[in-house]
């Protein structure tokens, strides 16, 4: 099976390899754009540019497999603050799966950034002294001590989009 992630960032690469381990012959890395926000205010719109990304990357060679991830910042509902959200979506041209990532708190310092039109990579890498976290631990990993990193909540979500193409479970 080749599958093709919609994304030149080597985390969400990683993050995909490790998701589909032995499923798949190839992962490969196709830049494409996501149709949404450079920094997604929504659940909706997250899950919009993950899959947005699955069906441009699918459509940009010869593969089985296009695989989205968009990472967003989200309200969830009843509780207070936002949250960081990760979306994936899996398609082979006509069945479409979906998975998420863990939500996490950010912090109002961090949302009140977010607020004022900055994106939340380089509002960590500002907070923390790095740079390049998105390509790293992520926020998620910032967040969390390293409990869970980007990497592992990216991995979470694109094991759930693919659930559809690695079991029978689902109707096809």
């Amino acid at each position: 099976m080749r599958v093709v992630v919609g994304s030149g960032n080597p985390v969400k690469r990683r993050a995909t390899e490790r998701a589909i381990g032995d499923v798949a012959s190839v992962v490969a890395a196709e830049p494409v754009p996501s149709g949404v926000s450079e920094q997604p205010l929504s659940e909706a719109e997250t899950i919009a540019g993950a899959a947005n990304r699955a069906e441009s990357a699918l459509e940009a060679g010869e593969y089985d497999i296009g695989v989205g991830i968009e990472g967003g910042v989200a309200p969830v509902e009843s509780l207070e603050g936002r949250y960081l959200t990760m979306w994936a979506a899996a398609t082979d041209g006509e069945t479409v799966g979906r998975g998420a990532g863990p939500r996490l708190r950010l912090p109002d310092h961090v949302t009140a950034r977010l607020d004022d039109g900055e994106e939340l990579g380089p509002v960590m890498d500002d907070i923390l002294g790095t740079e390049g976290i998105a390509e790293e631990e992520g926020a998620a990993g910032a967040l969390t001590n390293m409990i869970i990193t980007r990497e592992s909540s990216l991995r979470h979500a694109v094991a759930g989009a693919l659930g559809p193409f690695v079991t029978s479970q689902y109707d096809r």
